[in-house]
Formats: structure tokens, C-alpha cells, sequence
């Protein structure tokens, strides 16, 4: 298939600046995914749409601080973006000049200089290894100096960061907000708990690489990003269980849902794992653990379209997606959300 196969006509005002001002108070659009039947509800309202016995599997990463602003001792200002945790204190990062950071390069952060960073490597794809040198907790630091790294198309500040978090967001690790989940509030997962639906949790770490556009015509010539993810004992055992029984597995999330289909056998079963996934999704794959999603709206032409146009069929998810825009939806990271099912 090629890339432009999944391009749809997106006005620049549709793309959501800000968070709903209620989490669970933003639309949400209810797709059946054999038919392309759409309803048109408010995000609460997904009980509707549950049953007792489903299993449901959030991405419990929490977005790191991971967007820093230092300099040079010249006073040149430099931009870090950490990537991706190497050990001993070594990150993967994107720098911004690249031309001002070449290995060798030494980075001051803060105005007491509580954190510095060398840059000791330059990796494929122009980004940079940096070791970080400080007194203390690293996290701590961060949550100090670091700012949230928002995606490039939200132009607007946050003026609250745990609005770019998940309220059950717990294991600190992503550039990315798995923002499917961003639509959950601790009442309505209460709720759905209390209709005998079963809440699990997966850990997949958001890199960057998210919102990397497809530049390969043909899609399978694309290359997935690696992200490092974590399924339990107890969510690999509930959701082989549930797949047992015949009951739905739902994903929150194309996260989660790469998370489970990256080690999933050919029965829907799963078994623990802690290691790197680049699973790429796209029409044509069939789908062995997920019976159902609930996502937001994705960028044209980008990897998460092809997902969901995986599980529900090209046609019927760029039609849905038109009907979107002339409904006034609010698209990306911070706008409406959709339930396949």
C-alpha cells in the first residue's frame, strides 16, 4: 500500500492547542468496525459501550520533564530532547543546533549549573549521546529543569504538566504522552471497574519517533522506531485468561495495542516480556490479541492511521475520520477520542 493511500484533508484549526477542560468530557466518536456504523457520544459515555468480563489494558508510562534548555560556556543556547535512557547516566538525546553539539561538547543546565552534560557520541540518524553529570536524583532534577516535550503541532504552553499525563501514569520513561488515555479520570475508571470490566496495565515508553512522519512511499519499506516495553506476569496471565474465555480484550491506546501485539501468540495469548518492540502495524495484519481500541485522531498519512486502519478497514476509517472534520472534532494529542469496536 502507499503512504497516500492514508492522507485525509485536515483544516490546521481542527488541531487541538489545549486539553479538554474535563478529561472525560471531550467527544467521542463510536465506530463499529464490521460495519462502519458511527455514534457520536461524550467520552464518559464509553460504558455504554463496555461489557462485564471485558479486559482492558492501559500504558501506565509517565512522560518525563525530558525537554531541557542549557548552553555552552560561549553562551550559545542549546535544545535536549531525552530520548531514551542508555545507562550510567548516558542518554540518547535530539539536540538542537546539532552543529553546535559535536562530541566533545559540554552543555551547563540550570543557573547553579546542577546539571551538566557531554556529549560523547553521534549516532546514526543525527542524534547524540549525552553522559549527565549531577549531585543527587536525576528524575528530581529534572522535574526542576525539564519542560514537558510537547508534539511540534501544539503551539500553545501548558499550563499545568499533569494535564499531558494519564491520571494512572506511574512509570516515568516517555517523550510522548500515550494520549488515548489522557481522556480517563479516576471516577470513570472507578465506574468501569464497578461494571465488572477488568483494568490492566502495560508499560510502553514513548519515543519521539511516535510522530516520525512515513517517508517511504510503499509503507512496508518504513522502519519502525524501537520503544522499550513491559508486560507483566499479572496482564499477560488476565488478558491469555480473558482470550480463553472469549471475552473482548480493549486497548487504550495504539501503544498498548503495539505493546500486546508485539507478543502475542497465534492463539491471543501472551507471556511476559520486558524488552524492545517496533512492531508496525498496517492493513493486511491480523490482529490476535486486541478485539477493540479506544484511540484519539491521527495524523495523516502517519503509522497510527495504518493501525487503525489495520483493525478497521481503510475505507471506513478515512470515511470516518471526513465525517470528523466536518462535525468539528478536535484531532491529535489533546482533542477527541474514538471506541472501535
Amino acid at each position: 500500500m502507499k503512504r497516500s493511500d492514508f492522507f485525509y484533508d485536515l483544516p490546521e484549526e481542527r488541531i487541538a492547542q489545549t486539553p479538554a477542560e474535563k478529561r472525560d468530557r471531550c467527544r467521542l466518536m463510536v465506530m463499529d468496525r464490521q460495519s462502519g456504523e458511527l455514534e457520536h457520544k461524550e467520552f464518559f459515555q464509553l460504558t455504554e459501550f463496555l461489557r462485564p468480563g471485558d479486559c482492558m489494558v492501559l500504558n501506565d508510562s509517565r512522560v518525563l520533564p525530558a525537554r531541557l534548555f542549557g548552553s555552552k560556556k560561549t553562551g550559545a543556547a542549546i535544545e535536549v530532547v531525552l530520548l531514551r535512557d542508555r545507562g550510567n547516566n548516558v542518554w540518547e538525546c535530539l539536540t538542537r543546533p546539532g552543529k553546535k553539539t559535536r562530541v566533545g561538547a559540554e552543555i551547563l543546565f540550570g543557573e547553579n549549573q546542577e546539571l551538566i552534560g557531554r556529549v560523547v557520541d553521534e549516532i546514526e540518524g543525527g542524534n547524540r549521546l549525552i553522559q549527565f553529570e549531577f549531585d543527587g536524583i536525576f528524575l528530581e532534577i529534572l522535574d526542576k529543569l525539564g519542560n514537558m516535550p510537547l508534539p511540534p503541532y501544539i503551539h500553545e504552553k501548558l499550563d499545568d504538566p499533569e494535564k499531558y499525563q494519564t491520571v494512572y501514569s506511574r512509570e516515568a520513561g516517555s517523550a510522548a504522552a500515550p494520549t488515548a488515555g489522557l481522556h480517563f479520570t479516576p471516577e470513570l475508571l472507578e465506574r468501569i471497574r464497578n461494571m465488572g470490566v477488568e483494568i490492566h496495565f502495560v508499560t510502553l515508553h514513548v519515543g519521539l519517533g511516535t510522530f516520525r512522519p512515513v517517508k517511504a512511499e510503499n509503507i512496508e519499506d518504513h522502519e519502525m522506531h524501537a520503544e522499550f516495553c513491559i508486560i507483566s506476569e499479572e496482564t499477560a496471565a488476565a488478558v491469555t485468561k480473558a482470550k480463553q474465555e472469549g471475552r473482548r480484550v480493549i486497548a487504550v491506546g495504539t501503544t498498548s495495542c503495539r505493546t500486546l501485539e508485539s507478543r502475542a501468540e497465534e492463539d491471543g495469548s501472551l507471556k511476559p516480556y520486558a524488552g524492545f518492540t517496533n512492531c508496525f502495524i498496517y492493513p493486511g495484519y491480523q490482529f490476535k490479541t486486541v478485539d477493540a481500541l479506544v484511540t484519539n485522531f491521527h495524523l495523516p498519512e502517519s503509522t497510527l492511521i495504518m493501525l487503525v486502519s489495520a483493525l478497521a478497514g481503510r475505507e471506513k476509517v478515512l470515511q470516518a475520520y471526513n465525517t470528523a472534520v466536518a462535525m468539528d472534532y478536535r484531532f491529535f494529542s489533546f482533542g477527541d477520542a474514538m471506541f472501535i469496536h
